[in-house]
């Protein structure tokens, strides 16, 4: 029997690859095929005659009907019997390589195996890649099913199936097999239907090795996608919403996140109370202003009609859908069912964009309390948001909602401290007889907030001035609180005309005490760095003493440089003495004090920063530009970034009293040298033309003189300055304090300074190095 045989490599699941013999009815062959000669290596002719038993002797004397596994010709057949009908009992008997068969076995159970699932597509192409065989049913992967005869181009888009044809071509072409490749693929017949496809092909070939088609495994990992960017989408949320303290800057986070992985457009609105740092209002969702505070959009553009950032909107109507964006319930929209639920033409023009088809509201709660909402909208995506998309915006909204409502919270912090720290600053400038003066004050930018940093200009005694700057550690409310303790103390302590560094010493036992007041974990945040300075415009001195802060600039008609000072340690931290530093200052000069808040600005940022802050001044001084132009220039020069600290900086143009106007005698500690005093001043009043509170002043002079020889030591100086009024100094070697007493009616001495207080307007003592002076301030009279 001849079927034009097979050669002998053949593995190909086809009839010639089996061996076939007719049996007679005694079981003698009577017809063998080439393929039995080449299974059992036995010829036809030496075949033919022979004894079916004797060929096989494991089948048990003749075929049997039923299949049996025998050795023959060196290897294992299985053996099938065919019985014929009417023919003489004859058979036919098929036989072929038991390995062979197990395999063909095992190729079919697979394949029937495959095409009876659905879970996974199992398409047969054959060598024009029409579908020959395939388990695709209408509904499988959401689709419709497709069968024998169709091409890919029958279910999807063709330019999209053509692309998957090409590869299927290429496999068929080269053999090289495609793994666990993906491909997206839009519905022919469901406008807005897709699929991501994960499948594999192989070429499949015949008995001789010819290609005859192509099989492709197909995997629906359309749902597995969505988790995976549903997942990825959260955690560039979690990596990029929530981390800042500006409530626009997380609004507009949160609007583009929404586009990246759920709309073509997004907005967020916020109610109008939250973005003034103020309580969310508890009245009703439509009665409250909403401002939007930001959008985004997949394309980069805005539509032109619709409400863009800034803009704001109210008087939503009291429909269901805005009920339960009150109630903190999310949910999606169609389009037409979003123009129903707003009502007003003009709320649809402002709110719904063109185009857009479906949309996802989430609302923003925090802490039980409605802030607003996030809205995302469809345009270009064709398929409407399902439940998984609106529980993911759900989700990112909540974390929004918290970095929102802390922005609100620290807004309203910041405003706070905004506002204390304002009042505590002294106004920007002053001008007395020692100094015009102009302070500008800068807020650190971005989140680092209101800090301590001050400024001040304190009048003393005898025309002289303080002037003072300060930076206290921290930011926020306390540091500003603390900000204005230090400067009332300071204030304090100058009025008693201490040298500068007892002021910082006494200042240092006060930040010691707060620290011990402060809770255990803040005690070693409490301190702060200063500069107190006092100029006497008589002598055309300034003495300074610093804790731990820059040194100040002086601008001289000769040229700028920085003062030497001793720095000591800043407030707080304790364990070395406080050092005045003296030095002269001609008048005009202009004496700079700022904070290191400073060189956070471009230009003083470098390791040089001091030195181009002291030339900056010096062409600005020399230049005559005034000094509220000077310090606003330095201040508010355009910086790369937000500064992190805040600025303050007081400028001081320093002053001369007319020498005329001043005059000093000595005179030795004797009795004699009252009256010579009286004489003195009585005089160099009548030269000033000043003889109206000549009677006054001469009581003064002798009561202060008198007390410095009774209870003073040493030579005793006697000075009168004229200026708006008449200043008049005693000094002696003594330390002695002088009480103001109220003597009885028959004590015969003690009241010497409740004389001195009746005739004059204020007076008081200061210490120096060695010794005492009092002071007196006597009003004059109007010129006539």
């Amino acid at each position: 029997m001849s079927t034009g045989c097979e050669g002998p490599g053949d593995q190909g699941f086809v009839f010639p690859a089996l061996g076939a013999a007719v049996v007679d009815g005694r079981g003698t062959v009577t017809a063998w095929s080439p393929a039995a000669e080449r299974l059992t290596g036995v010829a036809g002719d030496a075949a033919c005659g022979r004894p079916f038993a004797e060929l096989f002797p494991g089948t048990g004397g003749g075929p049997a009907p039923s299949g049996r596994t025998v050795p023959a010709g060196g290897r294992t057949l299985d053996v099938h019997a065919l019985p014929l009908t009417g023919a003489g009992g004859h058979s036919v008997v098929l036989f072929a390589d038991e390995r062979q068969a197990r395999t063909w076995g095992y190729g079919v159970s697979l394949l029937e195996a495959f095409l009876r699932q659905h879970r996974m597509g199992l398409v047969l192409h054959g060598g024009n890649l029409d579908v020959a065989l395939t388990n695709f049913t209408p509904g499988m992967f959401g689709g419709p099913g497709f069968g024998p005869g169709d091409r890919l181009s029958d279910v999807a888009v063709a330019d999209e199936a053509h692309d998957v044809e090409k590869v299927l071509g290429q496999v068929l072409l080269s053999g090289e097999p495609e793994i666990s490749r993906e491909e997206r693929l839009s519905s022919a017949q469901r406008p807005g239907k897709q699929w991501l496809l994960s499948w594999s092909a192989l070429r499949l070939e015949d008995a001789e090795g010819r290609p005859t088609g192509v099989a492709a495994v197909v995997n629906d990992v359309s749902d597995q996608e969505r988790v995976r960017r549903h997942r990825d989408l959260l955690h560039r949320a979690a990596t990029a919403i929530g981390f800042s303290l500006d409530m626009r800057r997380t609004a507009q986070h949160l609007a583009d996140v929404t586009v990246e992985g759920l709309a073509d457009l997004a907005t967020v609105d916020i109610a109008q109370p939250v973005l003034a740092g103020d309580e969310p209002a508890t009245a009703p969702l439509g009665n409250v202003p909403l401002i939007r505070l930001a959008v985004a959009s997949a394309d980069g553009t805005w539509p032109q009609d619709v409400l863009g950032p800034g803009g704001s909107y109210k008087d939503l109507p009291e429909s269901a859908e805005v009920l339960r964006i009150q109630q903190g319930h999310a949910f999606a929209l169609r389009r037409q069912d979003t123009v129903d639920a707003l009502g007003s033409e003009e709320l649809v023009r402002l709110l719904v964009p063109p185009g857009a088809h479906s949309l996802v509201v989430v609302p923003l709660f925090a802490r039980g309390r409605l802030l607003g909402s996030v809205t995302g909208w469809r345009t270009r995506q064709p398929e409407p948001y399902d439940d998984s998309e609106v529980e993911l915006l759900t989700e990112i909204g909540s974390r929004a909602a918290l970095g929102i409502d802390n922005a609100r919270r620290y807004a309203r912090e910041h405003r706070a401290a905004a506002a204390l720290q304002q009042r505590l600053l002294p106004r920007a400038g002053t001008d007395t007889p020692a100094a015009r003066t102009a302070g500008v004050y800068q807020a650190a930018g971005g989140t680092a907030g209101i800090s301590g940093d001050w400024f001040d200009a304190i009048s003393l005694p005898s025309l002289r001035a303080a002037f003072v700057v300060g930076d206290v550690i921290g930011h926020g409310l306390p540091a500003a609180a603390a900000m204005g303790r230090l400067r009332t103390a300071i204030q304090t302590y100058a009025d008693l005309e201490m040298e500068p560094s007892e002021v910082l010493a006494r200042v240092e036992d006060l930040v010691q005490r707060l620290a011990a007041e402060a809770p255990q974990d803040q005690q070693d945040t409490i301190g702060a760095t200063c500069l107190y300075a006092v100029y006497d415009p008589t002598t055309h001195e300034c003495t300074l003493a610093s804790a731990g802060h820059p040194p100040p600039v002086l601008v001289e008609p000769g040229g700028a440089r920085v003062v030497d000072v001793v720095p000591g340690p800043p407030l707080g931290v304790g364990g070395a003495p406080f050092q005045s530093v003296t030095f002269p200052v001609a008048p005009g000069s202009v004496l700079a004090l700022y904070t290191d808040g400073l060189f956070e600005l471009r230009g003083y940022d470098g390791p040089d920063g001091i030195g181009r802050l002291r030339d900056d001044l010096a062409a600005a001084c020399s230049a005559g530009t005034p000094l509220e132009q000077i310090g606003r220039t330095i201040v508010e020069r355009p910086h790369a970034r937000p500064p992190r600290d805040d600025i303050a900086l007081l400028l001081a143009r320093t002053r001369a009293v007319d020498p005329r106007n001043v005059r000093a005698w000595r005179f030795p500690a004797r009795g004699e040298s009252v009256a010579e005093a009286r004489a003195a001043a009585v005089r160099q009043l009548q030269e000033w033309g000043q003889d109206g509170p000549a009677f006054s002043a001469e009581l003064v002079v002798s009561e202060l003189v008198t007390n410095a020889i009774r209870h003073g030591s040493g030579p005793v100086t006697l000075r009168l300055i004229l200026d708006r009024t008449l200043i008049c100094e005693v000094a002696d070697a003594s330390n002695t304090q002088p009480r103001l007493l109220r003597a009885a009616d028959t004590d015969e001495g003690g009241r010497g300074l409740f004389i001195v207080a009746q005739c004059t307007t204020r007076w008081g003592c200061r210490y120096g190095r060695q010794g005492k002076t009092i002071w007196t301030e006597q009003p004059l009279e109007p010129a006539g």
